[in-house]
């Protein structure tokens, strides 16, 4: 879910365009940063000064207070020896977890040396959970996808469905990274997702029994009807290698017709989706523009000119509310240049960058840069890309293994 993008920011600078997480500052405290805009210069060193216009004193005489007047609720545990140091570090994360919720933004959160360590076993593609993508939407902990083949699909979660309580703990008011560890846990046990779904007269209970998750990729299937189907789970880094060979099948298939399945695809590497457009845009296209703050300016990421398909090519997308932020960014490429049609729901929404810098050895800033602006220079609204034809997939349909969104998108290309 990153760019590792060398150029203008010389220094290594990730980029998270999947803006949720796998389930899968220091500021004036001289914490290292991770990286910075500086033409040519590598990660920052050395101690962060404070900004000349902010009075801190108020941080300082809190600090104070606490430790002159804090008396601690005594527990059983409270006979375990805690260091001075250990204490005073988890008020240093807790100030940067602070001073990043105060920008309101779901998408910006510090990430201390545990979580740290989990989001980088995510980045790898496996680890131990349900299998699932949450958000915070309208200050409600949402799911955005579960992934294919995982406990969470199992368990019949869905995209948009609403999380109100982990193992009977509210999660009202609970940011994404305490319900991931709620979430997360050993493969064999169970965790319990109280659960309400548009169309249900009341929330239920769900269980859901851990497991091993490994993100999947590309799945390629030829129709009985001769439609090729590409079915791409995420956007990581080998994924346009992969994305090649699937393309490689749908020509050797002699299909002209293809369906590119994004459902539930909650994005990931900018470049793949890049890549990929590449083959169906000539060289120069826009396909997406990220727009920075202040005088930071704006990034064109075009086509690199693959394009190996005629007029012959005929292409439908499908997308649902689990399709977020690489997706959409592909999607909506292809669908301005009149290369493919939109089928399903409305999108998931996320017109957002985020970059991941970080603070210390251990620990980083999960921080929004940016805004995508599709090739119309409009940025992805939050309510989601409107697909060209709307077509719902309910409970009904799976039940009775239906899928009336392939089948639309089959209908369409075979001009029934």
């Amino acid at each position: 879910m990153y760019e590792d993008r060398p150029g203008k920011f010389l220094s290594l600078r990730w980029i998270i365009v999947g803006g949720v997480i796998l389930i899968t500052v220091g500021f004036a405290l001289g914490f290292t940063a991770g990286a910075d805009g500086a033409e040519g210069g590598g990660p920052l060193s050395g101690v962060a000064l404070p900004p000349p216009d902010v009075d801190f004193s108020p941080v300082w005489k809190a600090w104070h207070v606490i430790d002159e007047k804090f008396a601690p609720e005594a527990t059983a545990s409270s006979s375990i020896a805690t260091s001075t140091e250990d204490e005073n570090q988890k008020r240093v994360w807790g100030m940067i977890q602070g001073l990043a919720e105060s920008l309101g933004d779901p998408y910006t959160y510090f990430l201390p040396p545990v979580e740290n360590e989990q989001f980088s076993e995510d980045m790898s593609g496996r680890f131990e959970g349900v299998g699932m993508e949450i958000a915070v939407r309208d200050q409600i902990l949402t799911v955005v996808s579960p992934l294919k083949g995982t406990p969470a699909e199992a368990a019949g979660i869905e995209s948009g469905d609403k999380l109100l309580k982990i193992d009977g703990v509210d999660t009202n008011g609970m940011d994404i990274e305490t319900a991931v560890k709620r979430i997360r846990g050993p493969r064999g046990s169970e965790v319990v997702l109280t659960i309400v779904r548009e169309g249900w007269s009341e929330p239920r209970e769900i269980k859901v029994i851990r497991d091993v998750i490994n993100v999947p990729l590309i799945t390629t299937s030829l129709r009985p009807d001769g439609v090729f189907v590409i079915q791409l789970a995420s956007f990581t880094a080998n994924s346009p290698q992969l994305f090649r060979e699937a393309l490689r099948k749908f020509v050797e298939s002699g299909s002209t017709s293809l369906i590119l399945d994004l459902r539930g695809n909650p994005g990931g590497y900018l470049e793949a989706a890049v890549d990929m457009g590449s083959w169906f845009l000539p060289s120069g296209g826009l396909i997406v523009e990220e727009d920075y703050a202040g005088d930071t300016g704006s990034t064109m990421h075009r086509s690199r000119g693959y394009n190996v398909f005629n007029e012959n090519l005929k292409m439908v997308i499908l997308v649902n509310r689990g399709s977020a932020s690489a997706s959409e960014i592909l999607a909506e490429a292809l669908r301005y240049y009149g290369i493919a049609k939109m089928v399903g729901v409305n999108t998931f929404g996320k017109g957002s960058v985020q970059e991941l810098v970080d603070i210390t050895s251990d620990t980083a800033l999960k921080i929004t840069v940016a805004r995508w602006l599709g090739p119309d220079g409009k940025q992805i609204p939050s309510s989601g890309l409107t697909p060209d034809v709307l077509v719902e997939l309910t409970d009904e349909d799976r039940e009775a293994g239906r899928d009336p969104q392939m089948e639309k998108a089959a209908e369409i290309l075979l001009g029934r």
